[in-house]
């Protein structure tokens, strides 16, 4: 216990010291951006984008874009800053950026690229690096983000259905769909726990309706099948089981 108390101070005093060239590196950094022209700026970008250094890059367009906001550099800075803010993981900063691009610049010949981009971030947004490291399933989180994501692929493909980004972006809204129906399967079975299972069949046509391309409907009918059968609604339990039985029939619910 007296070797820590002595060594505390020690690494207290380090950490100070690492802390203040931080600083100091920083004011520098700043120091040397103002003092470049505009085309130096966006040349330094470039350089750290190449290496992979995003959080740098969004740091130079950063000053750039606010030194220059109309200079003949500006939309593909606004551009560039867009993918570094995303590369770097600074969500709000991405889509400020993107709404702001969009906003002042609806009939740019990019304008597709900012769509799928907003569609990427608020994808992004939604997952769970954690979880997924983990392999933890938590598709009862909220799913707003996924929803948001889905919308902007969509407004890319309807507005623009000759993009370069189109056919990624469908691949994009499928996987999402996927996603939304486990939620709601999710849902579900909370219901189906708390014997509330009006509820329960209500979400599980929710998803044979809404979602009928995902690999959630067999889940949805067996719910619906098992929800029927406690409410005693054997017509629309029969039903259900026929569907079953058509798409499904090595379900564990047919015997």
């Amino acid at each position: 216990m007296k070797s820590l108390r002595l060594l505390a101070p020690v690494l207290f005093g380090a950490m100070v010291s690492v802390s203040g060239c931080s600083s100091s590196d920083s004011q520098e950094e700043k120091a040397v951006l103002a003092n470049m022209g505009a085309q130096q700026l966006y040349d330094r970008a470039k350089q750290s984008m190449e290496v992979g250094n995003f959080s740098a890059a969004a740091q130079t367009l950063s000053a750039l874009d606010s030194r220059y906001p109309f200079g003949p550099l500006s939309h593909q800075v606004q551009l560039d800053l867009i993918y570094s803010y995303y590369k770097s993981g600074k969500t709000s900063e991405t889509l400020a950026t993107i709404d702001r691009f969009v906003r002042l610049n609806p009939n740019h010949s990019d304008i597709d690229y900012a769509y799928y981009m907003r569609g990427l971030t608020n994808m992004e947004t939604d997952s769970n690096l954690f979880q997924e490291l983990m392999s933890i399933d938590r598709a009862d989180r909220d799913p707003s983000q996924s929803r948001e994501a889905f919308e902007d692929f969509r407004r890319l493909i309807q507005q623009y259905p000759d993009s370069k980004y189109a056919a990624d972006a469908k691949k994009r809204m499928l996987h999402i769909k996927d996603r939304l129906a486990r939620y709601e399967i999710a849902i579900a079975r909370f219901y189906m726990r708390r014997q509330a299972y009006v509820a329960a069949a209500n979400r599980g046509r929710y998803v044979i309706e809404h979602f009928p391309d995902t690999t959630q409907v067999q889940q949805a009918l067996e719910i619906m099948v098992s929800s029927y059968e406690q409410l005693g609604l054997n017509d629309l339990k029969d039903n259900a089981m026929k569907t079953l039985k058509l798409n499904f029939p090595s379900s564990d619910f047919i015997s």
